[in-house]
């Protein structure tokens, strides 16, 4: 296994992401791990805070050389199988248990420098209650001890491996047979539909009320009751 190793690991850091891209621009190899028991300023996609009691989340984020486009779907791909068979994937990659969010996954880099940082976050040992208010309704938990972050860890790195090593197509089914959304009605800022899956480059696939189609590639879509 070459994920993982070199390991930082800190009792407590602003984001783990950050000091990873710090690391990534100094020419830390692939597969360099940031860890951390607790983060001040985690964060998610669209600009979220991603918080956890100390010492009972997985907070870490990887150094990844050359890594391809669809690295968001291959996280999701890899954090579901470490979860389990009853995960699921809500596009593009939040990982849900019971239609609740126990992990959230944040990829950043710079293309231009060969180098991206994957952020990982999962919720193994958090109670619900103890997260801020405003997630109680949406956030989910493994509901495991705090001493199994760890090995979870483990497992989530072999199963990163083994996802980073599929070829796209392979890759693609794999996220597909977890889709959350397939069948059900959308919402995004520019209209609404019925989601069909996901297309060769992983955009997802929408049908619209007057019978077209459209792919989308970017932003937030949220179920419609």
């Amino acid at each position: 296994m070459t994920l993982g190793r070199p390991r930082l690991h800190v009792r407590e850091t602003a984001s783990t992401n950050d000091r990873a891209r710090e690391l990534a621009a100094a020419g830390a190899p692939h597969g360099t791990l940031v860890t951390a028991a607790a983060q001040s300023a985690g964060r998610g996609r669209q600009g979220r805070t991603w918080s956890a009691p100390a010492g009972h989340a997985l907070l870490m984020s990887l150094v990844l050389r050359d890594a391809h486009s669809l690295l968001p779907l291959t996280a999701a791909v890899a954090v579901a199988e470490a979860v389990g068979d009853d995960a699921r994937i809500k596009w593009p990659n939040d990982v849900l248990v019971g239609g609740r969010k126990v992990a959230g996954i944040l990829a950043e880099g710079r293309p231009q420098e060969g180098w991206a940082v994957l952020g990982i976050g999962v919720n193994v040992a958090v109670r619900v209650e103890d997260l801020p208010p405003e997630l109680h309704a949406s956030a989910g938990t493994l509901g495991r001890d705090p001493s199994e972050v760890e090995p979870f860890l483990t497992s989530l790195l072999g199963a990163l491996e083994r996802a980073l090593s599929l070829p796209a197509d392979q890759l693609l089914d794999a996220w597909r047979s977890r889709d959350a959304l397939l069948g059900h009605p959308v919402s995004w800022t520019a209209g609404r539909g019925t989601t069909a899956g996901i297309d060769g480059e992983g955009r997802l696939v929408v049908e619209l009320p007057d019978g077209g189609r459209t792919t989308l590639d970017a932003g937030e879509v949220h179920l419609e009751c």
